[in-house]
């Protein structure tokens, strides 16, 4: 394994949309070295060995292990229904993993991740770039300290647009078995704010609507969700795919005993309202890219113990 001084070593699995953020992001990061890129597609060797050039490309991630690995990371950035097996695969190869959302499609498969990271020693990162939003940081911190008092009320909103150009026929968006549904390909990163920031939930009720997508998807576009949080207060998700043409909003409210809050933006990347007891919003750092330096510091082999 690399020393502490030496640049983290990445294998970037999944070259579409999202797995070239993330090789873009590695291949220019001084702690990080781009090693190789896996993609099934072979029409994009052209544009890679531009954008990337000189860092092999392999059509299956077995085919990479067979070479020999020479990487301290991987880094998953397919369809949905194989970030389990090919997170099981990394780790079992000996590589710490990095996973796009949704780390498995199933309960099952999440516990065989963690089984099989804590069975080799190594770190799983799921990739939930909410949490490295400042503002949802700074509300952490906020609620950790008490300053909210007693929480009365928590919703999220998700109003997002994904229609044709999205789910296109033939791919595996949309499908029930592939995909996995709304909640876990759009918004699965909003679900783990509300749990990383407020704890477990209970008494959860839910309806939910196709109004849009019944030639698109095999699941629902929209739902509403009502729970109550295990340390007090209640909660609503309300979230919906057939906003039409774009997305709407991303929000979080908190309406809680010593004031109230909401943050907004697409990622939750700012404060739109904060009026508490005897509190100032402090000044926020700017939001930062969703894959970044955070990636690269958890992922250094000296990190693990």
């Amino acid at each position: 394994m690399a020393d502490s001084g030496a640049a983290v070593r990445f294998v970037i699995c999944g070259v579409g949309h999202i797995g070239r953020r993330h090789a873009a992001l590695v291949a220019r990061h001084p702690g990080a070295t781009l090693v190789a890129l896996v993609d099934t597609d072979p029409a994009l060797a052209p544009a890679l060995a531009t954008e990337f050039p000189g860092v092999p490309l392999y059509s299956t991630l077995d085919e990479y292990f067979r070479g020999g690995s020479d990487a301290d990371v991987l880094t998953i950035a397919t369809p949905n229904y194989q970030h389990a097996p090919q997170a099981i695969a990394g780790l079992r190869a000996g590589l710490h993993v990095v996973v796009e959302k949704p780390m498995a499609l199933c309960k099952v498969d999440a516990e065989a991740i963690v089984h099989a990271a804590a069975q080799m020693n190594r770190l799983v990162f799921g990739v939930m770039q909410n949490r490295y939003s400042p503002p949802a940081a700074w509300l952490k911190q906020l609620y950790g300290a008490g300053k909210l008092g007693q929480v009365y009320l928590v919703q999220l909103n998700c109003f997002w647009n994904r229609d044709a150009r999205y789910y296109r026929p033939g791919g595996w968006r949309g499908t029930q078995a592939q995909d996995g549904g709304t909640l876990f390909t759009q918004f699965s990163h909003f679900v783990d704010l509300l749990y990383w920031v407020f704890g477990d939930i209970t008494n959860i009720s839910a309806r939910f609507r196709d109004f849009n997508h019944q030639n698109l998807t095999e699941f629902e576009d929209s739902g509403l969700v009502t729970f109550d949080l295990v340390r007090g207060g209640s909660g609503t998700l309300q979230y919906s795919t057939a906003v039409w043409d774009r997305n709407l909003e991303s929000s979080l409210t908190v309406v809680a005993e010593h004031g109230s809050l909401r943050l907004g933006g697409q990622y939750l990347d700012k404060v739109d309202y904060c009026h508490l007891r005897d509190y100032q919003l402090p000044p926020l750092p700017p939001p930062t890219p969703r894959t970044t330096t955070a990636l690269i510091r958890v992922a250094r082999p000296t990190t693990c113990r």
